[in-house]
């Protein structure tokens, strides 16, 4: 169960304010990859909290608003899929995550990414940080921000999304390459919000 060893750790280097950081949403076909910057004060609890992709979605739904309403600071972040068509999608993601951390109403001296990765071709993490393998299952913030970024991304793909593209069944599948969407690409072609250097490998783009 992810805790607050590596927080404290940092704080015990020195660093004031410790933030953790994930993404959400690098796999999809479409819309955008979302990244959030959670700040939990020192000896914060959250019972159940844990890696979002552990979590049922009814689960990460009730752990949401408990973490809005416990971190000494959050913020949510987001790049399209025009600019993940326009860079790459590890850039895109280092774009978020560092967008996440600056716009926390506490300033971040030091983040702990999930991961491996802090940089990619056009964008890095600039943040002092560390990168943890795992790091949504281990540490407390880093899990609170796979949460609010999994919820923050699956709520636009259904309530905006899916009702302005509906004959993809995005809110049945949250713009995943399965089996179904596959074969509504096939039908309709793409639509405005799919990432077209994507679809290449599943033979639908140019």
């Amino acid at each position: 169960m992810a805790d607050l060893t590596f927080e404290n750790e940092a704080r015990a280097a020195g660093y004031r304010i410790v933030c953790g950081v994930d993404e959400a949403g690098a796999g999809p076909l479409c819309g955008p990859v979302y990244a959030a910057a959670v700040v939990l004060p020192e000896g914060c609890a959250i019972p159940g909290l844990d890696d979002s992709k552990k979590l049922s979605e009814k689960k990460r739904e009730a752990l949401f608003p408990i973490i809005e309403e416990k971190a000494a600071a959050f913020a949510v972040a987001w790049v399209d899929e025009n600019e993940i068509d326009a860079t790459d999608i590890l850039s895109a993601r280092m774009k978020a995550m560092q967008l996440a951390i600056d716009a926390l109403t506490v300033k971040a001296d030091f983040a702990l990414i999930d991961g491996n990765r802090d940089h990619g071709k056009t964008a890095a993490i600039c943040t002092m940080h560390r990168c943890i393998v795992k790091g949504d299952s281990l540490s407390a913030s880093i899990a609170a921000a796979s949460v609010l970024a999994k919820v923050s991304r699956d709520r636009f793909v259904v309530e905006v999304l899916d009702k302005r593209y509906p004959e993809y069944g995005f809110a049945q599948h949250k713009g995943y390459g399965t089996a179904l969407h596959r074969e509504m690409v096939e039908k309709y072609g793409p639509c405005p919000a799919h990432r077209m250097t994507f679809l290449k490998k599943w033979g639908f783009g140019a």
